[in-house]
């Protein structure tokens, strides 16, 4: 019974259709992209919290890890069900804009299956640029001395993983 529970909380996603069940009510999750496509969606049983360590093992691994990959780590807070919070993300050295692109739209997906309103995030990274995040439709919310904090509001208008392709099938976008 405990290998069971345990292998529960520690579920992997590997596809969002199949998945969906599952995505909608775990609360953490580790989106992971490989050469900009999804690799897995590691659900979490406890929140990621943002320490000076993490960051440290974020900026060391970014430096010293070959290879296109990303994880963003997102949390759904307990007092604020309606809304998901970005709230760390790492890559390796040789990662690809599309990879960043590809775990922002799977993060897309998840508030569209939860049926969230809007993504949270606080953008402690200046090479994330103002201009970056508004073309992908964020938005400077509660403004601080201190934190630049993000707002992409949803409200049941949710942007598309997958497009329709000329042939009628479906076609992943970049």
């Amino acid at each position: 019974m405990l290998s069971f529970s345990m292998a529960r909380m520690l579920e992997t996603v590997t596809d969002l259709q199949t998945g969906a069940e599952a995505l909608r009510w775990r609360r953490y999750g580790v989106i992971e992209v490989r050469n900009g496509q999804l690799a897995a969606i590691h659900l979490r049983p406890w929140p990621k919290l943002v320490s000076i360590v993490s960051v440290l093992w974020g900026q060391w691994y970014h430096k010293h890890v070959p290879g296109d990959c990303v994880r963003l780590y997102y949390n759904q807070p307990l007092r604020h069900p309606n809304f998901l919070a970005v709230k760390f993300a790492i890559s390796a050295r040789g990662t690809r804009w599309a990879s960043a692109l590809r775990a922002l739209k799977v993060l897309n997906e998840i508030a569209q299956i939860k049926g969230s309103d809007a993504l949270l995030c606080d953008a402690a990274n200046f090479r994330l640029s103002s201009r970056m995040l508004a073309r992908e439709g964020w938005e400077l919310h509660a403004a601080s001395r201190w934190h630049r904090n993000y707002i992409k509001r949803f409200y049941g208008s949710y942007p598309r993983l997958w497009e329709p392709a000329t042939d009628g099938a479906l076609a992943k976008t970049a």
